[in-house]
């Protein structure tokens, strides 16, 4: 849903309460000033830390300390005194974080190393230079650090062959080498290839470079902006319109531990309600109960499984926030608790602008003005700027009362039964102002634990404003039911705010492009830590074709997030729209989402401990998949997977007829839909740098011929996955066994994690964990099942276990000793079946006679 539119400084070397002069050093200050410019271009002095360096151009600073062996935070001030350290994004107990460091200066340069890290900086001209333990480069400076007045900007060396990835969901191809964004977010209605800023200001990016990797996080809120190598093509920058410069270096080497540094730094995403991985139907708006009821009982009358339900902002008293229209849903509580009893959770929006009716009897005005929680405009006045009710006023998310006060506001709708929420146009959008948004000099007040208390103007708390608003959600939401995890979804958000809610793409449109786009989008949001995240299914702006929905849907149904939504006045965009035919195209792929629940929910648990996204550039998986180690992702346009065992492998050019091929990485693989070795011929990877064909080596590819009807997936040789048998909700307890279907292969492994799905009992190790593994025998194989671990008991009582790629009947069969006569084996599909007891203890299987 959319808004319409620097003086003499001696020289010491400090260490722990010691001080001693650094040789070679000169004391006169290099700091060069032009008019408003400021270069920072040589060490007047040099210090040692204990954790890391800082040096001085006069009075300008420059801190380097390491947090871990891998982690390295670089501060720059261009006076005497470093900034208030504080951070929205960075986890306290990360930015304080700190390792012991060896202090080195020789040849004109002071540095330090740590256990993965050197860093030197050039005495003469301030540059940093980074490098692994070995002396590869790193990250280099190209060029002094600038500052323009309150703005400033750092300039990186650009290697031809390094190539970089996150920012968030900015549109265009999944690298963004070659490219200039702003972070700044934004409503922008029917964004375009080209459109940028958009809705979130996540100033965090990987860079890759044959195959090593690091990760450049700038925590700052203004206004920041990345080039990569638009202005220069040997160097890139990024700078911001004020705040500080403090930014991060997060070591690899591979890009995965990147990742994982990446949400070290700025936090986990909960585990999420297991219902929200399901399919989720919603519409801009369901205008009616009636009209809701109707889409739910048709969802459940066609057998579409469905775990979720939305309901709009017209659903609200005339669009104002936490009220209800008595004419259009005059039993909102008993609506809510009958879709329960279907199975159906219900998620309401809750934008963040409160409509400014004063003595109303809008109580979330009248609490809100009575314990002064509206952010201010200079003169000390409450602003007020047109939304969707009208004039309203705002929130002031920076007050950890506001917050609390705001979390009060879902009391109600949360104790009838509503299971999320979903924060729209918290960028925050403004009606019918040039900007869309709030008046840059709007004032907020910070009062928050870890900050100095002050108030700051809008420039500064624009881009983490939305972000906050997820955050007391989340956690008035979780203050009012301890244990229930909180579901949040939230159009606007920063770095860090992965910790409070899941996300989307936005106002995206209803076309062929706009599918194409959204692949790199949603892979660039996991590697900036927001694995939870979808797009509009069928798009948002303008009526989806039949085709178009359906290919559509058929992706989706392998992203995190499953939701179709669709603006007023479109045409309608469920499942069923367009006939019989492609409704039952529809729903298989939705039925294989809840197949497919077991490993989807497993991959969510790995997030919510590690941060490595569930859906995964093949570059992450596969770091090394090239001759020279440049990301496969460049080869394969839109593949991308699922975990680390399924590609799926949509068209580049979804609307176009011509085949097109699909490049794998040197592993096994096997047709996900028949479990069919997969045989393909000799890829050449190209060189990106050069355009030279590297040879043919292992890659393989096969060529496909696009069907509106088949989505081409395919599951890595070496993978153990856990299916379920097809439910209409999350809710609903599958009846029949746990399906294991093994693809042999080498590194033979897979996982399942099981919980209620709801609460956080799991922590008091309610959960039910198991591993598996397999291995070629000379005559068979042997599949390994662990030990159940956790206490949660689960919903099956047998296993049924399927072996891809087998030749023959098979001879004897053992599980845990025991004999097992249960089996059968299928010629045309090379799979041999075996059903096996449920044990707790887990055991051996073995198969002999292949």
């Amino acid at each position: 849903m959319n808004g319409l539119r620097f003086g003499r400084v001696a020289v010491l070397f400090v260490l722990g309460c010691c001080m001693m002069s650094v040789p070679g050093l000169s004391a006169q200050s290099a700091t060069a000033a032009k008019g408003d410019l400021i270069s920072l271009n040589r060490a007047t002095s040099a210090a040692a830390l204990p954790n890391g360096l800082e040096l001085r151009d006069g009075e300008a600073r420059v801190q380097i300390t390491a947090l871990r062996e891998d982690v390295l935070r670089i501060r720059v001030s261009k006076t005497g005194k470093m900034p208030e350290d504080a951070s929205w994004a960075v986890l306290p107990g990360s930015r304080t974080s700190s390792v012991a460091t060896a202090y080195r200066a020789e040849g004109g340069k002071a540095g330090f190393s740590t256990k993965a890290l050197q860093v030197w900086v050039d005495r003469a001209t301030l540059a940093v230079t980074i490098s692994d333990r070995s002396g590869g480069v790193l990250l280099e400076d190209a060029r002094p650090v600038e500052f323009h007045g309150d703005h400033f900007r750092v300039y990186k060396r650009m290697p031809a062959e390094e190539h970089y990835f996150g920012l968030g969901d900015k549109t265009g191809p999944l690298d963004r080498r070659g490219g200039a964004y702003q972070m700044w977010n934004t409503d922008q209605y029917r964004f375009q290839e080209s459109s940028d800023p958009l809705y979130k200001a996540i100033p965090f990016f990987i860079a890759d470079n044959a195959g090593r990797s690091y990760g450049l996080f700038l925590d700052n809120t203004w206004r920041t902006s990345f080039d990569f190598g638009k202005e220069d093509s040997e160097a890139y920058s990024f700078g911001a319109d004020g705040g500080p410069i403090d930014y991060y270096f997060l070591y690899g080497p591979k890009p995965k531990q990147v990742v994982e540094g990446y949400a070290w730094l700025t936090g986990l995403t909960p585990l999420p309600p297991e219902w929200s991985l399901g399919f989720q139907q919603s519409r801009y708006s369901y205008m009616t109960e009636a009209r809701a009821s109707e889409v739910a009982d048709r969802m459940r009358a066609d057998r579409i499984p469905c775990d979720a339900l939305y309901l709009d902002i017209d659903f609200q008293d005339r669009n104002a926030p936490f009220t209800v229209n008595q004419q259009a849903f005059p039993k909102l509580p008993e609506f809510i608790q009958e879709l329960k009893e279907k199975h159906f959770n219900l998620v309401l929006i809750t934008d963040l602008h409160i409509a400014d009716r004063a003595n109303q009897g809008y109580a979330p005005y009248d609490s809100g003005a009575a314990g002064d929680h509206f952010v201010k405009n200079p003169d000390g006045s409450v602003f007020v700027g047109k939304v969707w009710p009208g004039p309203a006023v705002f929130p002031d998310f920076t007050r950890k009362e506001s917050r609390a006060w705001w979390g009060t506001l879902y009391k109600e709708f949360y104790g009838d039964g509503a299971a999320g929420f979903w924060n729209d146009m918290n960028e925050p959008s403004v009606f019918e102002t040039p900007s869309q948004t709030m008046p840059l000099d709007v004032v907020h007040r910070i009062d928050e634990p870890g900050f100095v208390s002050r108030t700051a103007r809008h420039a500064e708390i624009h881009n983490v404003y939305g972000m906050e608003n997820s955050r007391g959600t989340y956690e008035g939401l979780l203050a009012l039911k301890p244990n229930q995890r909180p579901f949040v979804l939230t159009r606007a958000t920063y770095a860090g705010g992965q910790r409070y809610a899941s996300t989307w793409t936005g106002d995206n449109s209803s076309n062929w492009n706009h599918l194409r786009m959204s692949t790199p989008m949603l892979l660039n949001l996991g590697l900036s830590g927001f694995s939870m995240a979808g797009d509009d299914i069928g798009g948002y702006a303008g009526s989806s074709t039949q085709d178009l929905l359906t290919k559509w849907i058929e992706v989706g149904e392998f992203n995190p997030i499953y939701r179709d939504h669709t603006e007023k006045f479109t045409a309608d965009q469920e499942p069923w729209v367009g006939g019989a035919e492609v409704e039952a195209v529809r729903r298989r792929y939705i039925e294989d989402r809840y197949r497919l629940m077991p490993y989807l929910y497993t991959l969510a648990e790995e997030n919510s401990r590690t941060g490595v996204p569930m859906m995964r550039p093949l570059f992450l998986e596969f770091p090394d998949a090239t001759a020279d180690k440049h990301p496969l992702d460049l080869d394969a346009a839109n593949q991308f997977m699922l975990g680390p065992d399924l590609l799926i492998a949509p068209a580049p050019y979804p609307e176009a007829p011509d085949s097109y091929a699909v490049t794998f990485p040197p592993v096994g693989w096997y047709d996900y839909w028949t479990g069919a070795k997969v045989a393909g011929s000799a890829r050449e990877a190209v060189a990106v740098s050069t355009g030279a064909a590297l040879g043919v080596g292992a890659l393989q590819s096969v060529k496909i011929t696009p069907q509106v009807d088949v989505l081409p997936v395919f599951v890595r040789a070496g993978s153990i996955l856990p299916f379920a048998p097809v439910v209409q909700s999350t809710q609903e307890k599958p009846n029949g066994p746990l399906t294991l279907k093994v693809y042999p292969g080498d590194g033979c492994e897979g996982s399942l994690y099981q919980d209620d799905g709801i609460s956080f009992a799991y922590k008091e190790k309610d959960f039910l964990r198991v591993k598996y593994s397999c291995e070629s025998t000379s005559d068979g194989l042997r599949l390994h099942i662990g030990a159940r671990e956790g206490s949660f008991q689960p919903w099956w009582n047998g296993v049924e276990v399927t072996i891809f790629g087998w030749s023959g009947a098979p001879g004897k069969i053992t599980y845990a000793g025991q004999v097992i006569a249960d089996s059968r084996f299928d010629g045309a599909a090379h799979s041999l079946t075996i059903v096996l007891p449920e044990r707790a203890e887990g055991g051996v299987l073995e198969i002999g006679g292949r």
